[in-house]
């Protein structure tokens, strides 16, 4: 009985080892993930801050006329 009893405790031991390695190898791949998308959102985010830049400086450039056919 003590020899199936410490087997029970030894699949356990490698089942939590194996659990532990796929939980290690999916933070490795989401810690990853975050750092790619945070470089993206700063790209994004200085894009759309030089399109503001740009829109207003076109806008002031523009007539009323032309200012009025941008909202129909």
């Amino acid at each position: 009985y003590s020899a199936s009893g410490a087997s029970v405790v030894a699949i356990d031991n490698k089942i939590e080892q194996a659990m532990d390695l796929v939980k290690s190898h999916l933070m490795y791949a989401v810690r990853e993930e975050v750092e790619v998308l945070k470089e993206q959102i700063k790209e994004l985010v200085e894009r759309n801050s030089l399109l503001e830049r740009e829109n207003a400086l076109l806008k002031s450039l523009s007539n009323s006329d032309q200012l009025s056919q941008l909202s129909t």
